[in-house]
């Protein structure tokens, strides 16, 4: 089949394309390379550097697709408080022009990653049977993009599922990116002999899910012919550890002697985030592989492999203020 991935330079799409091509698909996709990197790309597809929000280019490139996963997201929950604007526009406005793209070129199945931002702070374990309730811009704008989807799947004939990864982790991660993925950022520190920075107490407890077992599920949800219309949380939901403790564990994998360091809490940051699985597993086989501790391990070594990096600045941050986190107006992660 012809599959197309947005953002396929990046973390989830990279991976994903490798997954498809090993199983014989023809596979094309974009990137605006804002947070992607040429060399996660495999070969033997064709890529267009081109930003989803360019409606038009992105009905050319779609042609002929079977199937399309929407990837590509600017999913800075945290940032999205101070940088709303930037954020929605590439988490809601882009959503719609894949997603229009898509049924103009009647594409069979639509695959949309969304995010645990969906369920803001209610009771965990958080099950897919819960009532939306995000606390931030980027959350609110995800789920805006599931009922677009849903509403213009439903009139127009395109079959969808919609994919609730969460706190995804592994090789091919952008770990100089100062925003978001916390423990290439804590593992980019450690290994330039730096503390890992913990915004509040760091009693956020949060579960983490690596790549390969997100991609098992990603696979069935474009390829199963019985599994559409869902929503299905994806990740573990055995193994939670608070912010603290992944600091310690990562700082004994990187052999870092220290301690993190403590500042100000960023504002409407979820304490407690985790997602049921029983879903995943009744309908996708999902099981976890992969251990938290092995994750660290394999992101460890791939940050090595790659060499550390200095934190790269180059999202806008629009509202400047007393409770913007000082890390970011002052550049110092």
């Amino acid at each position: 089949m012809k599959i197309y991935i947005t953002g396929i330079a990046g973390f989830i799409g990279s991976h994903l394309a490798k997954k498809l091509i090993s199983l014989g698909h023809e596979v094309s996709g974009n990137d605006n390379m804002i947070l992607g990197e040429l060399d996660n790309l495999p070969d033997n597809i064709k890529f267009h550097e081109t930003d989803c929000n360019n409606y038009d280019e992105m009905v050319k490139n779609i042609s002929g697709s079977d199937i399309v996963y929407h990837c590509a997201a600017t999913a800075h929950e945290g940032l999205s408080v101070f940088s709303p604007n930037f954020i929605t526009k590439n988490i809601y406005q882009a959503s719609v022009s894949v997603i229009t793209a898509s049924i103009v070129n009647k594409v069979n199945r639509f695959v949309f990653c969304s995010s645990m931002a969906r369920y803001g702070s209610q009771k965990t374990p958080f099950t897919e049977d819960m009532n939306t309730k995000p606390e931030d811009p980027y959350g609110i704008a995800k789920v805006a993009a599931e009922e677009t989807l849903k509403l213009l799947a439903e009139i127009h004939g395109m079959e969808y599922n919609i994919a609730v990864p969460h706190n995804i982790v592994g090789p091919n991660q952008k770990y100089d990116d100062p925003f978001r993925n916390v423990m290439s950022i804590f593992i980019n520190r450690n290994l330039q002999g730096k503390p890992a920075i913990v915004y509040g107490d760091g009693l956020q407890s949060r579960c983490f899910s690596y790549i390969d077992d997100v991609i098992f599920c990603l696979e069935k949800l474009a390829l199963d012919k019985e599994i559409k219309s869902e929503i299905i949380n994806i990740g573990p939901d055995e193994e939670t550890t608070t912010l603290i403790d992944l600091a310690k564990m990562i700082a004994n994998e990187t052999r870092y002697n220290g301690d993190p360091i403590f500042t100000k809490p960023r504002p409407q940051e979820v304490k407690i985030a985790s997602c049921s699985a029983d879903k995943a597993r009744r309908l996708l086989g999902y099981k976890t592989m992969t251990s938290l501790k092995e994750s660290i391990k394999s992101t460890t070594n791939y940050i090595k492999k790659r060499g550390v990096r200095p934190f790269n600045y180059n999202l806008p941050l629009e509202i400047s203020s007393d409770i913007t986190p000082d890390t970011w107006k002052k550049r110092t992660i």
